[in-house]
């Protein structure tokens, strides 16, 4: 009796460790394609929305989609570490496994806080920098950069100036004999067209309430709320593969050999 006892649970046990295997590798999987799909909001982040990172004096925004960037190269790699660690049933490669996950967990982690950190102070950044930057570096020297940003941001956003169209007087180029008597840049026109910024009638130009600063401030704040939603709720789901992993761990040390 005693006997069939003590094969039933060994036959238990090994039924739970092979259980714990599919369920572990399952998890990796599905990790390893999250890890792709956090790398492309990274990447996508900083490839496509690059232009408008330039006209923020704060560096937050730009760190949180490296590290998402990064986060996900590292999750990429432990998902496939973990489902050789599951079904070699190396223990060692499972601890090194655990480790990645805390290290990702930390990362993405970091990368929701500094994207709830950011949020909070964006507003108070675009209205002390954007008007500087837009009227003092537009169209100057080493500054193509803020030139082609400024332009996309009010082509795409259908609005001119940081506050208000009149803001542009200010401008370092406006004022100069380079403007050729524009009083805004062309992008500002509803329809650009070379010294089409020399008429700054509304029925020509943007004049939207609130100028580019709520258009772009709206944009980033949005754009956090993904970085931020992305980073935290992965990290969260990576709790479950830590418990997994240990449980699994746990079981082939106690299993006999």
């Amino acid at each position: 009796m005693f006997c069939r006892m003590g094969v039933y649970e060994e036959k238990k046990e090994t039924c739970g460790t092979i259980c714990l295997k599919y369920l572990l590798f399952t998890f990796n999987f599905l990790f390893w394609l999250a890890g792709g799909a956090v790398m492309a909001v990274g990447v996508w982040t900083l490839v496509e929305k690059n232009d408008y990172i330039s006209l923020l004096s704060s560096k937050t925004y730009a760190a949180s989609a490296y590290i998402l960037v990064l986060a996900g190269v590292i999750v990429m790699v432990t998902g496939l570490l973990g489902c050789c660690a599951t079904f070699k049933e190396h223990q060692k490669l499972l601890q090194v496994y655990f480790v990645l996950l805390l290290c990702i967990f930390l990362l993405e982690v970091l990368a929701g806080i500094l994207a709830y950190i950011y949020y909070r102070q964006l507003n108070a950044e675009l209205k002390q920098n954007l008007k500087e930057t837009m009227t003092q570096k537009y169209q100057q020297e080493d500054q193509e950069h803020i030139t082609v940003a400024v332009d996309k941001l009010q082509q795409e956003f259908k609005c001119c100036g940081s506050n208000r169209s009149s803001d542009w007087a200010e401008s370092v180029w406006i004022r100069s004999r380079e403007a050729g008597g524009r009083m805004v840049p062309d992008s500002c026109c509803k329809t650009p067209t070379d010294h089409c910024g020399r008429r700054d009638h509304p029925s020509n130009i943007y004049k939207v309430e609130g100028g580019c600063i709520t258009k772009l401030e709206n944009f980033i704040l949005d754009h956090l709320k993904i970085i931020g939603a992305v980073g935290v709720g992965i990290a969260f789901v990576q709790i479950i593969g830590m418990v997994f992993t240990c449980c699994l761990y746990q079981r082939l040390k106690a299993e006999p050999y």
